[in-house]
């Protein structure tokens, strides 16, 4: 029998890929009380980490690529994979042009647990990707294209949108525990509001009612409660979605996300200010960029 690891190895062996830094720094048009400014802001980095036991991947996570060999067992003790840590052989961290894999060797009795309960698997709220195990399958094909509305998303609109955000909200008004993802007219007039527990789960169940009202993707923009993680913004993206509002920050996996597919993704959504993370050309101009003199659409 193989004798039970003591210390995890460093992350990253010489001669492989380094992990990425936790935080990165993006351009951004930072709108507030009327005015627009070109500056720089440091946004957290997520990366897909394919958790791999005795060579089967199990499960792709979002999370910030920092102590993983803690995450990685924390995930298989807290999940029941593992009763304890002793169970657990061996762990080597290997980052790819896809992501970081954490593979694994436990014990023949828990990988046989493990395989069993794979047949059973139950959804969860958290950062995993949705029917997402293995990081060859994170990238998917977009559904279609954003429909870019004619109008420019407004400051005004955002902000009234805020003012009937808690009105929409009952499950929160009654237990302080739901985020909500609304559907917002051009004037910031919310159409439509879905809530959940998960922020995945509101944005699903908001598309799901778009799409059974038959509404078109370009005549409003969707509002969350939450941070935009790239799969909210790849959410948004499948069903044509151009333009989404967080009242959190983006990731930058998010940003860079929204930036590749055309979207509009705003972050630190608050009454007369807000933050363009991509494509702020889509953005209502409310008087003349001043800054650093750098440009940024």
């Amino acid at each position: 029998m193989t004798a039970p690891i003591l210390d995890f190895p460093p992350a990253a062996s010489p001669g492989e890929l380094p992990l990425p830094a936790t935080t990165f720094l993006r351009p951004v048009v930072r709108v507030q009380d009327g005015q627009r400014r070109v500056t720089e802001d440091e946004v957290i980095e997520e990366v897909p980490v394919a958790l791999v036991y005795n060579g089967i991947s199990h499960a792709v996570m979002l999370a910030s690529p920092a102590d993983l060999e803690d995450f990685a067992l924390g995930f298989s003790l807290g999940e029941g994979i593992l009763a304890e840590k002793g169970e657990l052989y061996d762990l080597e961290v290997r980052t790819t042009c896809d992501g970081i894999s954490v593979e694994m060797e436990i014990s023949t009795a828990r990988f046989m647990a493990l395989k069993a309960r794979r047949r059973s698997l139950a959804g969860r709220t958290g950062c995993g990707l949705c029917g997402v195990d293995s990081l060859a399958s994170l990238t998917r094909p977009l559904g279609g294209r954003l429909a870019r509305p004619e109008w420019a998303l407004s400051v005004a609109a955002v902000g009234e949108a805020l003012r009937q955000l808690p009105h929409w909200q009952t499950l929160r008004q009654q237990t302080g525990a739901a985020h909500g993802a609304a559907w917002v007219g051009p004037d910031g007039t919310i159409r439509c509001l879905r809530e959940d527990v998960g922020r995945h789960n509101a944005l699903d169940k908001l598309v799901g009612a778009l799409a059974r009202q038959g509404a078109a993707p370009g005549d409003g923009f969707v509002l969350i409660t939450s941070r935009a993680s790239y799969e909210m913004v790849q959410k948004a993206a499948s069903a044509g979605i151009g333009t989404l509002v967080a009242v959190s920050a983006p990731t930058a996996m998010a940003a860079r996300q929204a930036e590749a597919v055309g979207m509009l993704l705003i972050g630190f959504a608050r009454p007369q200010q807000l933050v363009a993370y991509s494509c702020a050309s889509h953005l209502e101009s409310t008087a003349a960029p001043h800054g650093d003199g750098r440009s940024f659409m």
